[in-house]
């Protein structure tokens, strides 16, 4: 850098998925490889002196984290810590301040109504019923699930994320549909976002007969980056079947895990533990999330202490989409035992609920929001959680301008990182990769 001149309901997914949760309470990857922060390139990514050939932009007039004006260039899509080359492109940023961009840690565009006709929901009570509900939602869609995935996806870019964290339902009801829909959009934005697909059996491993072989076939294929799971106590009723199936084929064909956890109490806890014990078994450290983990919240200081030090352990990252106050995850705590925590965005527009928009700077706002956050430190920390955090899950190097971290940013008008959490100002500008891609909140195709 060179110096310059949401409302709550009856029948929402978050009610529903709490009810879930405090109900189990009575009874009682990360990427492939995860990538350090600190392992990002540094003075190899960013030369003094560009390399005959070099793409070369300067972001002019810029204020990162909202300091004091600066030039921010870039070198073949890297920060730069070197001088501003003669004859490099020029962009003027206007004093907006400089953030890194976003990364949704968790989220589900195969499902997504965006940018078609509103869907009238009906009353629903269990999983099984919003499962049916997605099922007859999926043959009702006239656009394909590449075309409306492609559709939210290039809209969350326009909002400022880098990264995303994809889960497709597999299940005998939509064949390998999801993840080849979400395929064809991950190829078609290749320039914009980086994206890890997740074949998420929605419908059950076990009670669900066929799924397991769509998502051994999923693997097989090479269409997948992970393979999830769902609630192996509460929901598919098989702990120990649930988990050597899923894990089986992760470790068959060396690929990751992600498992949707909503189970409370003494059953959420059995889960963790019997996913601590595979991912040792199988040489997995470091390919293994969980999201959710509804039942992490309500650990006593001690307990949860002693579960974050197995996690951090085996390197198994969590995933929180702040859905309530007494759901979300304790993420500073979690981090201060060496655990990686990402925050998502979940559903957008399906059939679970009318709500979501993808905007992970949305999403950080509602992090402080359930957590009740007051101090400038505090907000900030929620932006952190929505960008690096969810880089850590993913194995990305932070995008934290400086010199060798990836050309992934946004300009905002506003005074400073804490006020933008609050105010959550149009995105002016996203960069990727030292290339404009959005402008004024609209995706560049």
């Amino acid at each position: 850098m060179q110096k310059s001149s949401e409302p709550t309901g009856p029948l929402s997914r978050r009610t529903m998925l709490a009810g879930a949760a405090a109900l189990a309470g009575t009874t009682a990857a990360a990427a492939v490889t995860a990538t350090p922060a600190s392992a990002a390139p540094t003075a190899s990514a960013a030369p003094g002196k560009p390399a005959r050939g070099a793409r070369t932009v300067v972001f002019r007039n810029v204020r990162p984290f909202g300091a004091a004006a600066t030039d921010l260039v870039v070198v073949d899509g890297r920060i730069s810590g070197g001088p501003v080359p003669r004859g490099a492109k020029s962009v003027d940023g206007g004093g907006r301040i400089a953030l890194p961009s976003l990364v949704d840690a968790h989220i589900h565009p195969d499902k997504t109504t965006w940018g078609g006709a509103w869907v009238s929901r009906r009353p629903a009570e269990t999983i099984a019923d919003f499962v049916e509900q997605d099922v007859e939602l999926f043959r009702a869609q006239t656009r394909s699930v590449a075309e409306r995935a492609y559709g939210l996806m290039s809209h969350a870019v326009s909002r400022g994320t880098r990264g995303m964290r994809a889960h497709a339902d597999v299940a005998p009801a939509y064949g390998l549909a999801g993840v080849e829909g979400l395929a064809e959009a991950r190829r078609r934005l290749a320039h914009a976002l980086d994206v890890q697909i997740v074949a998420f059996p929605q419908h059950g491993v076990i009670r669900t007969p066929g799924t397991a072989r769509l998502l051994e076939e999923g693997a097989r294929r090479g269409v997948v980056d992970m393979i999830g799971g769902i609630d192996p106590i509460g929901f598919d009723h098989a702990l120990d079947e649930h988990l050597d199936t899923v894990f089986g084929i992760a470790d068959r064909h060396g690929v990751g895990v992600d498992i949707h956890l909503h189970d409370g109490g003494d059953e959420g806890v059995r889960a963790i533990r019997g996913i601590i014990d595979r991912t040792k078994a199988l040489s997995l450290t470091g390919k293994v999330t969980i999201s959710h983990v509804f039942c992490l919240p309500a650990l006593s200081e001690r307990d949860l202490g002693a579960l974050a030090t197995d996690l951090a352990a085996q390197d198994i990252a969590l995933t929180t989409v702040a859905p309530s106050r007494d759901l979300v995850l304790p993420v500073a705590r979690l981090r201060e035992h060496g655990v990686r925590v990402g925050l998502g965005s979940d559903g957008v527009r399906d059939s679970w609920s009318p709500f979501g928009n993808a905007d992970m700077l949305h999403r950080a706002h509602i992090l402080g929001w359930v957590t009740d956050v007051r101090l400038d430190e505090e907000l900030a920390d929620c932006y952190r959680a929505a960008a690096h955090g969810g880089a850590d899950v993913m194995g990305l190097p932070h995008a934290d301008l400086k010199p060798g971290a990836p050309a992934d940013f946004v300009l905002v008008k506003g005074q400073g990182l804490p006020q933008v959490v609050v105010d959550m100002p149009q995105r002016d500008l996203v960069v990727h990769g030292g290339v404009i891609v959005a402008r004024d909140g609209e995706f560049l195709s």
